[in-house]
């Protein structure tokens, strides 16, 4: 059984693998290609997934956001999941963004897979 308070960086990447594989493209070092800002980034996330890809996600995503706010944090802090600080007022790009909390980065995430078009076809069929 996972827990987020002595998990190893394997561990977390064997518990979250799609989110650490979103981590280190649309919201990885180079975020920024996928947009201007970092609500752009999440966005891009869902793209050319499959739907597969996505209803794990979402799954991970669920799991995730179970946790306390002080296993969130800690689970985002190790950097295994993501390349990027979504809590941090960057500089370059300007206007980039940022979350007040790990946890509103990542109900984001959730809701840019939520929403994504094939997604919801999938749940309305």
């Amino acid at each position: 059984m996972f827990s987020p308070s002595n998990s190893s960086h394997a561990e977390i990447r064997d518990a979250f693998p799609r989110l650490s594989n979103v981590g280190t493209s649309s919201l990885g070092e180079d975020a920024d290609m996928c947009g201007d800002t970092l609500d752009e980034a999440i966005q891009d996330g869902p793209r050319g997934r499959s739907l597969q890809f996505k209803l794990e996600t979402i799954h991970e995503l669920q799991r995730l956001l179970s946790f306390s706010d002080k296993e969130i944090d800690r689970i985002t802090q190790t950097w295994v999941l993501l390349s990027i600080d979504p809590i941090a007022d960057v500089e370059e790009p300007p206007n980039w963004g940022r979350y007040s909390t790990y946890r509103a980065f990542w109900e984001a995430v959730l809701r840019a897979f939520e929403t994504d078009s094939e997604v919801q076809k999938h749940v309305h069929a």
